[in-house]
């Protein structure tokens, strides 16, 4: 499942297209006021936008140009100005894809989709862990955070996947290394302390420092605050 952030001031539009996307397992998240669109985009941390060209406040291009300031996720504009001065300028400001007004609602999602698999590169979505803007691609033993790549090691990967699994609540130490033991990491409790503190210095560098929280005595979580920030 990956969260799509629809900036549309029309809400029969924006209203049908997220109901139809949920329907695809995705989320829908829409846009109420067109003065904050920044601060609802770092709030949400969307994999992808939908943007309409012509809103309140400021147009599409001024919204397009402004994520693109602070991060690299799809856009594609939906719009009915379709001309062809209209799509080069939607490319140039930093868009990825066009879909024109009025449009099929089956074309809409497959172009969504096929942006989506381009960009992060997934088989299959649901193999794809979520907690909360960050995501864990297991099968390439890599983080994802608001376009910042983290790669994992092996061990790295096993400890994350336990955590992320269990969406923030508290995973005992003990637990986590038989895991690891299972899938022959032969891992003991300062080795686990090791990788720990290795991850926690790469997830800072991903703009994630206090996303992995420890408790004395029950074990480790994923912050959910932290995650929200």
């Amino acid at each position: 499942m990956f969260k799509i952030m629809i900036v549309e001031d029309d809400a029969t539009i924006a209203g049908v297209l997220a109901e139809e996307l949920r329907k695809w397992n995705h989320e829908a998240v829409l846009v109420e006021d067109f003065s904050r669109v920044m601060e609802d985009f770092k709030e949400q941390a969307p994999q992808l936008v939908l943007m309409d060209i012509s809103l309140p406040s400021f147009n599409g291009y001024y919204w397009c140009q402004k994520i693109r300031k602070v991060s690299q996720v799809p856009i594609i504009f939906i719009s009915s100005r379709n001309e062809n001065m209209d799509i080069v300028m939607a490319i140039q400001m930093g868009a990825d894809d066009f879909i024109s007004k009025p449009f099929d609602l089956t074309v809409a999602v497959a172009k969504t989709q096929a942006l989506l698999r381009r960009t992060y590169d997934f088989k299959e979505a649901e193999n794809f862990l979520h907690f909360n803007r960050t995501v864990l691609k297991p099968g390439e033993s890599k983080l994802l955070n608001e376009g910042r790549e983290v790669d994992l090691t092996r061990t790295e990967l096993r400890i994350l996947e336990q955590l992320f699994l269990q969406k923030g609540e508290y995973v005992a130490r003990e637990e986590i290394m038989v895991k690891l033991w299972e899938d022959e990491s032969f891992i003991d409790d300062n080795t686990l302390a090791v990788n720990i503190a290795r991850l926690r210095k790469k997830l800072a560098k991903a703009e994630l420092p206090d996303f992995i929280v420890t408790k004395k005595g029950v074990g480790y979580a994923l912050n959910k605050e932290a995650a929200h920030e």
